[in-house]
This record gives C-alpha cells, sequence and structure tokens, in this order.
C-alpha cells in the first residue's frame, strides 16, 4: 500500500518505520520545512536517538505531495493541530483513503475526539473511512523493535481488520476492534491518570498511592466512556488498562514527567516549557473535566489533577481530600 504518516515526531517516525518494514510504500511529512531537510539528510529524528530511517522513506514538508493518492493516511500530529492540518486538504476526495489516528487527546474547543474532528472537516469521508490504533506502545521502544500489542479499532469492523494488517508483524502485534470510541477515549483519558500518578511520584507516595491512583482511575475512565458510548470490555484492554500501566509506570511517558514535576513543586508553564515533546494530557484534564459535567459522572482524580495544575493547589492537601472522601463501595454506579 501507499500510506502516508503525517507528523514526524517520535511516534510517526517509528510507525513510518515499522510500516515501511511491512513492505509498504511510505511517507512521512514533517511540517516544519528546516526540519524535514534535516531528517531527509541525516535520517536521524533527534527524539529516537540511534534509529536509522530508511532510506526508501520518502520524508518531504510538501503536505498536498504527501496525501495525494495514498490508499492509507495515518494521524500522527497532537490532537490541538489536527483541525488546521486537515482543513489544508479538505478539497481532495477521499472516499477510497483510510484515516488512522494515532493521536491520544481530545479536541479542547469542541471536547471531540480525532475520528470526530475527522468526520467534521473532511466532507466526503463516512464511519468506514476512519479509524484508530492505540495502546501501550512507546516511540522509544518499537522503533527498536522491543515486543509491543496494540489495537486497530473502526466502526467498520473491514476497516479494523485493513488497519490490523498494514500495521501487525513479529515485533508489533496488532489486535482488533469494533469500538472506535472506546478505544480513543482509552488512550486520551488515560493520560490524566498517568498525570495524577506522575504527581504522586514526584510528591514522594508510595506503590500503594500509585497502585490506588491507577485502578480507580481507569474506573473514572470507564463510566465516563460508557455514557459516552464505549463498550465496558475497552477498558479492560490495551487501549484501556495496557495504556494506562505503561503510562502511569515509564521513565518515557511526558504525561508522567509532567506529573513528576508538579508534584516536585514546579509550575505548569515552566515544565512545558522545558519539554520538547507535547504531553497531551495537560488539555485533556480540561476536556475530561467539562465531559463529566456534561455527562454527569464522578471523576474525583480527575478533579484533583485539574485543582493541582491549573489552580496550583497543594497536591498533598489534594490527596488528603480524595482519601478523606464519604466511604463508598468499589463498584457503586
Amino acid at each position: 500500500m501507499r500510506i502516508s504518516v503525517l507528523g514526524a515526531g517520535s511516534w510517526g517516525t517509528t510507525l513510518a518505520i515499522v510500516l515501511y518494514h511491512n513492505g509498504h510504500d511510505v511517507t512521512l511529512w514533517e511540517f516544519r520545512k528546516n526540519i524535514a531537510k534535516s531528517l531527509k539528510k541525516t535520517r536521524i529524528n533527534k527524539l529516537l536517538p540511534g534509529v536509522k530511517i530508511p532510506d526508501e522513506i520518502d520524508i518531504t514538508y510538501d503536505l498536498d505531495a504527501s496525501v495525494k493518492d495514498m490508499h492509507m493516511i495515518i494521524i500522527a500530529v497532537p490532537t490541538q493541530f489536527i483541525r488546521e492540518v486537515i482543513r489544508k486538504i479538505k478539497s481532495y476526495d477521499f472516499r477510497d483513503t483510510t484515516f488512522v489516528s494515532v493521536a491520544k487527546g481530545i479536541e479542547k474547543e469542541t471536547f471531540f475526539t480525532v475520528s470526530q474532528i475527522l468526520i467534521d472537516v473532511l466532507p466526503n469521508i463516512e464511519d468506514r473511512n476512519i479509524g484508530v490504533l492505540s495502546g501501550p506502545s512507546h516511540a522509544e521502544e518499537v522503533s527498536r523493535k522491543i515486543p509491543t500489542a496494540v489495537v486497530a479499532a473502526s466502526n467498520d469492523e473491514d476497516t479494523a481488520r485493513e488497519i490490523q494488517s498494514a500495521f501487525n508483524n513479529s515485533y508489533f502485534r496488532v489486535y482488533s476492534s469494533n469500538d472506535l470510541i472506546g478505544v480513543e477515549l482509552g488512550g486520551a483519558l488515560k493520560n490524566v491518570i498517568a498525570i495524577g500518578a506522575g504527581i504522586i511520584d514526584g510528591a514522594g507516595f508510595g506503590d500503594n498511592t500509585k497502585a490506588a491512583i491507577m485502578t480507580r482511575g481507569i474506573a473514572e475512565i470507564s463510566r465516563l466512556g460508557i455514557e459516552m458510548g464505549a463498550k465496558p470490555k475497552t477498558f479492560a484492554g490495551l487501549s484501556g488498562m495496557g495504556d494506562l500501566i505503561v503510562t502511569c509506570m515509564s521513565q518515557h511517558s511526558r504525561n508522567r514527567y509532567v506529573g513528576d514535576q508538579i508534584g516536585q513543586g514546579k509550575k505548569l508553564k515552566e515544565v512545558l516549557k522545558s519539554m520538547d515533546m507535547v504531553a497531551e494530557g495537560v488539555e485533556t484534564v480540561k476536556s475530561i473535566n467539562a465531559l463529566a459535567a456534561k455527562y454527569h459522572v464522578t471523576t474525583p482524580i480527575a478533579d484533583a489533577v485539574y485543582d493541582t495544575l491549573f489552580n496550583e493547589r497543594d497536591p498533598i492537601k489534594v490527596t488528603y481530600e480524595l482519601m478523606t472522601r464519604d466511604a463508598k463501595s468499589e463498584h457503586e454506579g
């Protein structure tokens, strides 16, 4: 297949390499002309030191050339910039093109998932054109062929299997799902809990506290996701608990890092300014807060993360308030 990857960050670059190894004709688009030229010349992405981009992968900053006549287009742009990018190509006829989101966020103005953004912007695509690839998959490991399992989802089962077939190989195992909204929400909302887990690390709490945040966090994600139309089992799978575990525990996690720095007493603006990569969970904290209110779902951990990030409350006091809420049944609601 002719496949284009929009976004040459660590994850976009990694997936371009995976697709190349699977025998596809791959184009990698980078919006910054100078970075695209550097990638094309050096074949090294500084975010993935030591990983060579194969010479056969076409690297370009020409967006039109990167989407024309493609069988599949991978959206690896941070969520908050996707609408801007997609608007520039909406004049093309994509009725026979499959779009695959690998971003893990929710648009801050509309509270749309990526699939909803695509439907909103592109005039001639349908559900069957859209899928998502998600799960516990740090680029730093996948790029070095460390065994990884993820899930490809679409409301159309044939599309889910098409994505599965395109990516699946001996080190990158892909399962399929027909719960598009569930897989999207699992990938996005777990970043909020990962920030909370990082705050726990930075504030000096222990493994017990972190395990509680993760377990009760997946309960919050599930409650909200089900109200939004997701299937309960999805949150026990790779894009739910699987992605939550790796994002809360790994030193590679941008969102856990943000929380860790906040837990140590740093301000959010200071932390974000110091980072080369985007932590999607920061904007998703605002989104989950608004969505929980809209769907009348209780999300105490997400609320606590919001208070700590944006109201600059003391993490220790916020944790105490979480621990001293009214006692409840574990599976209440």
